[in-house]
């Protein structure tokens, strides 16, 4: 079977995205498909590399978590693989319940989901990944935007999520879940390759 055979209209289950064999990355949102974008770029791959490193170098020895993409991460609150519609591979994630962790990525919601915005994400992607994380209880989902050098993070407050105000380049970066973490945005956003064309 090749992606060119699948019915984008129909929806899907992890039980039918184990099944699939493509050379192409896709994501489950709801039930529907979503490609992702072909290879990060060095801007998107810098960032990336930026944040995961912070969080592993503050998390050594702590019983939280972090992972970077690709790792499938299972938004539901049932067990069964055919009733999970929604599998999302974020940039980076932090896990603070190792029972959620599995040999096949994740099964519930992390606590803190990192995606690095790239010209290829489109908006239907991007509602739908906001709504599956604030519905699945993602404590903190944060948006890094890459080509505006921006950061923004939602935090879930009685189940919804509210929207911080917009970091940039001399802002830092803290969250309540990970006690005296701090992000410098101005070592995620400086650098060379931002400059080159």
């Amino acid at each position: 079977m090749e992606f060119a055979d699948l019915d984008l209209s129909k929806d899907y289950t992890y039980a039918d995205y184990l099944k699939w064999q493509f050379n192409e990355r896709l994501e489950l949102i709801k039930g529907k498909i979503f490609k992702m974008s072909p290879a990060p770029s060095a801007i998107h791959q810098w960032v990336s590399g930026v944040i995961f490193n912070n969080l592993f170098n503050y998390l050594k020895g702590k019983p939280c978590k972090v992972f970077s993409a690709p790792f499938d991460v299972r938004l539901s609150r049932l067990i069964n693989d055919k009733q999970v519609s929604t599998v999302v591979q974020p940039d980076i994630c932090v896990i603070c319940a190792p029972a959620k962790i599995d040999k096949r990525g994740c099964l519930g919601a992390p606590d803190i989901v990192v995606e690095i915005l790239s010209p290829g994400n489109n908006k239907t992607e991007l509602q739908n990944k906001y709504e599956a994380y604030e519905e699945a209880g993602v404590s903190e989902y944060w948006i890094i935007h890459p080509s505006e050098k921006t950061f923004l993070s939602y935090i879930l407050t009685d189940g919804q999520f509210q929207a911080s105000r917009l970091l940039t380049a001399g802002d830092e970066v803290t969250t309540p879940l990970l006690p005296g973490f701090t992000l410098n945005l101005t070592e995620v956003f400086e650098n060379e390759i931002f400059n080159e064309d």
